[in-house]
């Protein structure tokens, strides 16, 4: 399959499947156990970022830059996430993370999710783009953690469209028309990267950047709310098994194509990816 044919199907991948999976399973196991998918991303996101994006990253820039940019995205994570915390309880008289009011809100707070989350999923077409420019192996491994921090967070989204007075159908739809942003975001990518790949390893250390500040900042806050013994295993086991799903499948990409590791273009390839070698 060309890059292109990658970038494509990991965007649907990672935005229309992500929301028909939230739903089924916002209506199947309830908020109750959301978390069991958020600590199976927990260890995804890390996974993905410390495993794989990372080591790219720095072999393929200057370290000390590609330091500098993980430490500036993570800083600016932070003050992206207040902006719109202080946006979002300014017009909702929120607590940001605490449970929703009782009694819908005639759809403003679904209105701030879905432009949120249009963005969000903007952003993530892009980081899927940028990582398969990489190499199909990263490529992949990204667009896996994606998917798996996306499925969780859609439930979450599903579940404030239904609070916020949609029914279960247009919240469905408004999902899916959201993650149409994905698509549109790999595809500018592709072809605004192909000419500017000398910033393809700064673009994956913002996408490592932003997959650690979710796990870290906030998956992992809303773990520690369950404190009793068997929790915290069951937690720790899935986190291990989000981790190993990352692992097993760079094992199969390496096996499945010689043991090689993915790297930057070379010049005997260099025609796979438009633009490369036009300069």
């Amino acid at each position: 399959m060309s890059t292109l044919g990658w970038i494509i199907a990991a965007s649907v991948a990672g935005g229309a499947l992500s929301v028909l999976a939230a739903a089924g399973l916002c209506n199947l196991i309830g908020a109750s156990r959301l978390s069991l998918l958020v600590s199976y991303a927990i260890g995804a996101l890390l996974g993905a970022s410390f495993l794989e994006v990372i080591p790219h990253a720095f072999s393929d820039g200057e370290p000390g830059s590609i330091a500098a940019t993980l430490l500036a995205g993570i800083l600016g994570f932070f003050v992206l996430e207040k902006l719109v915390l202080w946006r979002h309880c300014h017009h909702l008289h929120c607590e940001a993370h605490d449970a929703q009011p009782s009694t819908h809100d005639h759809g403003r707070s679904g209105l701030l999710i879905l432009i949120g989350d249009t963005f969000h999923n903007f952003v993530d077409g892009i980081l899927i783009a940028a990582a398969f420019m990489q190499g199909t192996q990263v490529g992949i491994v990204t667009a896996l953690a994606i998917t798996a921090h996306e499925i969780p967070q859609e439930v979450g989204d599903y579940s404030v469209l239904l609070h916020s007075g949609y029914s279960r159908g247009k919240a469905l739809a408004f999902n899916l028309l959201s993650s149409v942003a994905t698509l549109a975001g790999g595809l500018l990518a592709y072809f605004i990267l192909s000419e500017l790949n000398a910033w393809i390893p700064y673009i994956l250390a913002l996408a490592a950047a932003s997959m650690i500040y979710i796990a870290v900042a906030d998956l992992i806050p809303g773990l520690h709310k369950r404190t009793e013994l068997s929790a915290t295993v069951q937690q720790v086991l899935l986190i291990g098994l989000g981790v190993a799903t990352i692992w097993g499948a760079q094992a199969l990409f390496k096996h499945e194509h010689g043991g090689g590791h993915g790297h930057a273009p070379h010049a005997h390839d260099v025609q796979m990816i438009p633009g490369y070698g036009s300069r």
